[in-house]
């Protein structure tokens, strides 16, 4: 019965709440790279790894490392998501 707590203190029960649940970091970072393109993507969150040879794996790198950057993704997502919908 309390496998998957891990004495986390029901954390996990709260991601249902949550509009990122079950989104990786990848993924928001690939989806708003295909919908805005790198060069607007690097205008509307002006970071190096956006804005200097983009890529996934260098942006999760620097994002994962960077909590106030990693927001800002986090945010222009669900923003994104809330004005133009899910694919």
């Amino acid at each position: 019965m309390g496998e998957g707590m891990g004495g986390e203190g029901g954390k996990g029960r709260e991601q249902p709440r949550n509009p990122l649940h079950g989104i990786t970091l990848a993924r928001m970072v690939e989806d708003l790279a295909d919908f805005y393109g790198w060069a607007e993507l690097g205008r509307l969150i002006p970071v190096r790894c956006f804005t200097h040879d983009p890529s996934v794996p260098s942006s999760l790198k620097f994002l994962r490392r960077t909590p106030w950057a990693r927001e800002k993704v986090e945010a222009l997502y669900l923003q994104s998501l809330q004005r133009y919908g899910r694919n």
